[in-house]
This record gives C-alpha cells, sequence and structure tokens, in this order.
C-alpha cells in the first residue's frame, strides 16, 4: 500500500533536505526520503553522501557573482534554521580568500573584490607584511593578497545542517522515510517512489536531489550531463596542548592558477572520536567516476594515498610551523554540471531535478533547496534575480 504527498523529495542531503524544509513551510504535504550516514563506511553497499563530513567552508565573497548570491542568501537564514531545529552547525570564525595580488595575469582576486563589492560585502583587501601580520599560522608567498570577510562567514557542520533542516520540516509536518530510493516510476497523474526496504510513495511531483547519484539509471528519465569526480581529503590531528595558538584562526582558500598550488583549509575542528583536526583539499588531478557503481566503490575505499602526499606538502607550505600529531584522508565526490552552476529544472513532466554543488554548494544549499522548492511548485523556475537560468544539460 502506498502513502499519497504533494511532493517526494528523493534525497536527504544538504539540497533536498533544505527543499523539503521549504515546501513544508509552503504548506505542502512533503516526504523526504534518504538512508542516514552508514556506521560501517567499508562494507557499507547502498549510497553515500558528501555531507558526512564536519566542517565545510562558507563565505560569501567569491569571485563569481551567481555563487555568491547563492551563499548571501543562505547565510541570512542560517539562525533561522537554527531555531527552529534548536540544532547549531554554523561557526562565524571568519573566511581568509588567498591569491595573487591584483595586477597580474591571474586575476582571481580581482573577481572576488567585483563579487564583494555588488553585494556590499565587508571584507577588505590586505597586502603585504600586513598578510602575515593578520594571519600568523599562514606563509604565503610575496606577491600574494587576501580578502578577510570576518562576519557571516566561516564553517558550517554539513552533518548538523541536515540534521536540523530534516528536523525544521519534520516540525512542519514533513514525513521523513530514512530508507533508499531504487526506483522512480512516472504514471498517469502522479509519481510512484520506491525504496530498497518496499515503501512506496505517490508524489504528484518528485524532486530529486541526489548528488553524485543523480548518475542513476534507476532516479531519472534522462541521464544528466553530470561529471562526478573523486576528491581526497586530509585531516591533520592537533594535539591538545597546541590548540590554543590556533584561536582566531578563519578559514581558508589559496587560489591560483595553477590547480596544483589551489587548495582549502579549516581551522581545528572536533570531530566524533574527540580530536581536533585541520582540513585541506586540494587534489592535484581530476579522476572521474562515470557510472553509480564507481561512486559506491569510491566511497567505500580509502581514498588517494598520491593526493593525501600533495596535500601534506601544500599544508607544511603555508603553516611551516604546524607539526600534526597524526594524520589520515578519507574520500569525497564533487558533482560538477555543464554550466558550473546547480541543475533546476524539470527531466520529464512531473520529475524534476537538483543536483550539482560544483564544489561550491554546502554553504549555499538552503538558497539552492529553495529554488528547487520554486520549480517544483509552480512548475518553473523564474531566478531573474540570478545570472544564470540553472538549466540541466543531458547527454
Amino acid at each position: 500500500m502506498s502513502e499519497s504527498f504533494d511532493f517526494v523529495v528523493v534525497g536527504k542531503g544538504m539540497m533536498g533536505a533544505a527543499a523539503a524544509r521549504h515546501l513544508s513551510l509552503a504548506g505542502a504535504r512533503v516526504a523526504l526520503v534518504g538512508p542516514d550516514e552508514p556506521e560501517d563506511r567499508v562494507n557499507h553497499r547502498g549510497v553515500f553522501a558528501s555531507h558526512y563530513d564536519n566542517a565545510r567552508i562558507t563565505r560569501t565573497i567569491d569571485n563569481d557573482p551567481v555563487w555568491a548570491r547563492l551563499a548571501r542568501r543562505s547565510i541570512e537564514r542560517y539562525r533561522q534554521i537554527a531555531e527552529t531545529s534548536g540544532i547549531e552547525f554554523y561557526h562565524e570564525v571568519g573566511c581568509l580568500i588567498a591569491a595573487p595580488a591584483p595586477g597580474g595575469d591571474f586575476d582571481y582576486i580581482e573577481r572576488v573584490a567585483l563579487a564583494r563589492d555588488g553585494l556590499g560585502v565587508e571584507a577588505p583587501l590586505i597586502v603585504g607584511e600586513q598578510l602575515a601580520e593578520r594571519f600568523p599560522w599562514f606563509d604565503f608567498p610575496r606577491h600574494y593578497a587576501g580578502i578577510h570577510e570576518a562576519r557571516g562567514a566561516g564553517y558550517i557542520n554539513p552533518r548538523a545542517l541536515v540534521r536540523a533542516q530534516t528536523v525544521a520540516a519534520e516540525r512542519l509536518g514533513a514525513r521523513v522515510i530514512r530508507s533508499e530510493v531504487v526506483a522512480v516510476d512516472a504514471g498517469t497523474g502522479s509519481v510512484e517512489v520506491s525504496t530498497i526496504d518496499g515503501h512506496r510513495l505517490r508524489g504528484g511531483r518528485v524532486l530529486v536531489a541526489a548528488g553524485g547519484f543523480s548518475l542513476s539509471e534507476a532516479l531519472l528519465p534522462r541521464p544528466l550531463d553530470l561529471a562526478v569526480k573523486a576528491r581526497t581529503v586530509l585531516f591533520s590531528e592537533v594535539g591538545a596542548d597546541d590548540l590554543a595558538r590556533f584561536g582566531g584562526m578563519p578559514s581558508l582558500i589559496s587560489a591560483a592558477s595553477d590547480q596544483h598550488q589551489s587548495y582549502y583549509l579549516l581551522p581545528p575542528v572536533v570531530y566524533a572520536d574527540g580530536k581536533h583536526y585541520i582540513k585541506i583539499g586540494g587534489d592535484p588531478i581530476d579522476r572521474v567516476l562515470a557510472h553509480e557503481a564507481s561512486v559506491r566503490e569510491w566511497f567505500r575505499g580509502s581514498a588517494s594515498a598520491e593526493a593525501a602526499a600533495h596535500m601534506r606538502g601544500l599544508l607544511a607550505g603555508v603553516m611551516p610551523g604546524f607539526e600534526p600529531k597524526s594524520t589520515h584522508f578519507s574520500p569525497c565526490v564533487t558533482t560538477f554540471t555543464r554550466h558550473g552552476y546547480p541543475y533546476i529544472g524539470f527531466a520529464g513532466d512531473r520529475i524534476a531535478v537538483l543536483t550539482g554543488g560544483n564544489g561550491q554548494a554546502a554553504k549555499s544549499s538552503d538558497e539552492i533547496g529553495r529554488l528547487g522548492t520554486v520549480l517544483a511548485l509552480n512548475g518553473r523556475l523564474d531566478a531573474g534575480e540570478y545570472e544564470t537560468d540553472f538549466a540541466v544539460a543531458y547527454r
């Protein structure tokens, strides 16, 4: 026997949980479907999610005005989400973007400044010796400058954010089903969603927000033009007696014309084992995972030792005075669209898609979920305030 809803959201990740909350706020009958994080990653045979982590950078400043606006609108609602759910997930430690100073061939920092000015964000440009004085934890090349956003920036706990969005949606009346979806079938007047443990749900419309698992042929009627790339993340433990000297350290994004020298880095964050880790990411090469099976296999694996070694070198270069107590590395994925913005559109008459974080979406997921809600409610997306239409591209 099936249950009926106005909308079924497939994928209980950052975008899907946000969409479920916004649909529930609109008064719709909503089901949010997706499994919880597996306890045993290596032996888990089901789907995974990239939000299985405790820290992602959040900031408004960006070299792209669309992503800057998506972030700004999400950040403005963080407090509302936390108060509605009772779950804290945001840490306002600030964010520094460092790159070659203005005037050279690589204009990243200039584009960040343009996006900053377009939204009226307070984030001054810091150059020369002032950069080293303000941020003594880091050792940048002499020709670098930084743009520092002290307020409305820092990092979020993506695990906690998904819990907060899910709890908020439940309190608004949403039905949460913690199970993996194995089929989405369009019928006459509705869509049926089936789960691995036998749930059958009917929705007037279905919104598929499955991240890298949007590659699954079981979820969408047409294959997306989506590149799912394997990522490795390095965690460096900060000893308890060393923590105090990192007080005030912001999140960091360091951009260079060469991908090998670009990376992101977070201040010490506590994880489930009670230890604090500085996290760094910045894969030197791209590895595309072409099929859903390869995405599952990557998540079950141990990630790339070569990429982790590269990141150890990056960390040693920017923080030469830091000696980790221990290190380990883990797998993740990043999902890229053809145009570099999320896909928000219909893949069929009643099946819509919401995916494509492009390495930028954790901080912006609430606004992306809201746009998915607009699409699901109205049957079309009018996003005139953005400089793109978020159109879905297919293979």
